[in-house]
């Protein structure tokens, strides 16, 4: 069950790039503090419906570093990377998190790295670099160096954040209630900062923005704290890749993108990918059929 509630985060991250399209011109950190703060109301429904009380935040000071630096740390670094690099290049050396996930999960106690889980990840990230590209091509310049260093760190932080998050499974997710509110906070500030506020003008953006909170930037970390936690994470991680085919997919049906040979084979690659890294769930459905 944590594994497919794993799978159900990466599914609703797959609405966020046609949700963001639909969201008008709101800056980046403006939309972050306003989707994380519905994102926040999510948790405390979730608990108010469970008679659970705001008493589980009181947690030890790394778990706060851990899920506020997790949530905050990498949309920040996402945005500075996309400040300072192309679009598609920052894109795909921040999507390497889930090859950086199969591959640390070697590190967790209980966890062995076998040779289908990277082969799966491997390609899960050639897959989604042809999805990238296809979206413009990929045209890697010295001159950007800096821009992909802080992609780079962008992957490492969410890969680090979700195999930490493993070491810390007895926190329930009802905590990522705080994360949300704190990263809320933070991106606020960075918003006032950096930005000029820009409110989406239509009752059509107003929707999306609230969509965006309530799933892609909302429901779906708390639902991927469970999987990380409690489900399989090499297999989750694999699967990861299955975001941004996904999120394509859905611009196609939507009318913002094009189908295209480069998507089919991307599909062919991730399915592929997955399927790896998915082989000793099947062999268990096998031994239990």
């Amino acid at each position: 069950m944590a594994t497919a509630l794993g799978f159900l985060a990466i599914l609703m991250w797959s609405l966020l790039a046609l949700l963001t399209a639909r969201s008008g011109t709101v800056p980046p950190f403006q939309m972050n503090a306003m989707t994380f703060a519905i994102g926040t109301l999510v948790g405390v429904a979730a608990l108010a419906a469970r008679g659970g009380s705001l008493r589980v935040l009181r947690q030890p000071l790394p778990v706060w570093l851990l899920g506020v630096g997790g949530l905050f740390g990498y949309h920040a670094l996402y945005f500075a990377a996309l400040r300072s690099a192309p679009a598609a290049e920052a894109s795909l050396i921040a999507y390497l998190w889930p090859l950086l996930i199969v591959v640390g999960s070697a590190s967790l106690p209980g966890e062995r790295l076998r040779w289908f889980h990277g082969l799966g990840a491997l390609l899960g990230l050639a897959g989604a670099g042809m999805i990238i590209a296809s979206r413009g091509g990929l045209d890697f310049s010295a001159r950007y160096a800096a821009g992909y260093g802080l992609a780079a760190l962008c992957a490492l932080t969410w890969a680090v954040y979700s195999l930490l998050s493993r070491r810390f499974a007895s926190v329930p997710s009802d905590v990522v209630t705080g994360f949300c509110a704190a990263t809320a906070a933070l991106s606020l500030l960075a918003h006032l900062l950096f930005e000029t506020t820009v409110w989406p003008a239509t009752g059509a953006e107003w929707t999306a923005v609230v969509l965006l909170g309530l799933m892609p930037v909302g429901a779906a970390f708390y639902l991927w704290d469970i999987g990380v936690k409690r489900g399989d994470i090499q297999l989750i991680g694999a699967a990861s890749y299955a975001a941004p085919l996904l999120s394509t997919l859905i611009l196609v049906l939507a009318g913002e993108a094009a189908m295209s040979a480069g998507i089919i084979a991307a599909a062919v690659l991730i399915t592929a990918g997955a399927a790896l890294a998915a082989l000793p769930l099947f062999a268990r459905l096998v031994r239990n059929a």
